[in-house]
């Protein structure tokens, strides 16, 4: 039991209970092994490809830092939720402090923050390798990526910070049992006494800040490569084109899906991709 005062957290409990599917607990061994697959697959592909670009000295390029990017991203995100749902799952371990509830609801917004923002910059990539190809290498850089993945983590950090610091400070008096498998944000808010209109305003301003303002952007770019696109038969050297628009379908097809199924982004954006399947390849040969 911790009590605090002058605004600070203040609660007659210690900790809170993840309520994840305790009224069907024959649903908890069934989806386990699922998720279990689900989690082994995407830890594997994510380091399998995150290997083949740091070996493969042809994909030490901007687009493929990138995609290491999202992969980190997919791994962290994995990292922080799915361990403690099987827990759950398997060991009822249902318990989970106030700290490490908070820490998760942090780390939980930060990284969709972060893989937003991820997916606004591929999408310029892609805009500036289609629309503007003669400028491409002289526009994105090692530099370039370096100054996004600051600004990336910044802005999420900046912007993601003070959720949990407004959950944090509410007062819990009724009850300690989350109605879900992870602390979400208005899953845990909702169960405090006091009131909780900061927290749902700034939830709502937050998400149409990052996610809302990452989605026009993103289909900005991808309108202008479309356009870019039925072009192609005027432009003088429209096999070059094609081939660069081609490699493109499968990030064109998901780009819009701000929260991709992290076992799906390497397949989608690197097996997919002709040069990671040629580096993947070649490491098999050599015997990786």
């Amino acid at each position: 039991m911790t009590a605090h005062q002058n605004g600070s957290i203040s609660t007659e409990f210690s900790d809170f209970l993840l309520n994840c599917f305790v009224r069907s607990p024959s649903w908890q061994l069934w989806l386990s092994l699922p998720l279990s697959l689900l989690f082994l697959l995407a830890m594997g592909v994510n380091t399998t490809l995150l290997i083949t670009i740091r070996l493969e000295a042809s994909l030490h390029e901007p687009m493929y830092y990138l995609l290491s990017l999202l992969s980190l991203l997919d791994m962290a995100l994995c990292l922080t939720v799915i361990p403690k749902v099987l827990a759950i799952f398997w060991f009822d371990l249902r318990s989970i402090s106030f700290f490490a509830c908070f820490l998760q609801m942090f780390t939980m917004n930060t990284i969709f923050a972060m893989e937003s923002c991820t997916f606004m910059v591929m999408a310029y990539d892609r805009y500036v390798a289609i629309c503007h190809p003669l400028s491409y290498l002289s526009i994105i850089t090692v530099q370039f990526v370096v100054k996004a993945a600051i600004f990336i983590s910044a802005r999420s950090i900046f912007l993601t910070v003070p959720i949990p610091i407004l959950s944090g400070r509410l007062h819990y008096c009724w009850e300690n049992v989350i109605e879900n498998c992870l602390c979400a944000n208005m899953s845990v808010s909702r169960l405090s006494c006091g009131d909780i209109i900061i927290n749902c305003l700034y939830q709502f301003a937050c998400g149409w800040t990052l996610l809302g303002l990452d989605l026009i952007l993103i289909f900005l770019s991808y309108t202008l490569i479309l356009r870019a696109h039925m072009w192609l038969p005027l432009h003088p050297d429209p096999l070059l084109q094609q081939k660069k628009v081609s490699s493109d379908v499968p990030v064109l097809l998901n780009i819009l899906h701000h929260i991709i199924p992290p076992a799906l982004n390497p397949i989608v954006y690197g097996v997919r991709t002709q040069e990671i399947k040629q580096g993947i390849q070649r490491l098999l040969k050599k015997g990786w």
